[in-house]
């Protein structure tokens, strides 16, 4: 089993409480129902700067990623399967999946 990183990406916000409290509800309802295998159920981003070679900071990230969640998964077509069921796609973002390693 491996441990994979979803990368969020874009999405809308949303434009009433009502909405908020079903986004967030979908999100909870969605976390419910993958049991143990989130490592870390994430966070959204907030404020990015951009680090260049140059060492200048530009601000604002380039990636357009919005947030991240950790879970494991047998491969990465299992991770991407888990993917396809999350909220975020709800909002008209998309999602990247990354597979991690262990370097020590």
């Amino acid at each position: 089993m491996g441990t994979y990183v979803l990368l969020y990406n874009g999405g809308s916000q949303p434009a009433t409480e009502e909405e908020g409290k079903a986004v967030m509800d979908a999100w909870m309802a969605w976390f419910g129902g993958l049991g143990d295998i989130v490592v870390d159920p994430g966070n959204p981003f907030g404020p990015s700067a951009t680090v260049n070679p140059d060492g200048s900071v530009s601000d604002a990230g380039v990636s357009g990623q919005t947030g991240y969640t950790v879970i494991r998964a047998d491969d990465l077509a299992a991770a991407v399967e888990v993917a396809k069921g999350c909220p975020h796609l709800a909002a008209i973002g998309s999602v990247e999946v990354y597979e991690t390693f262990d370097i020590m």
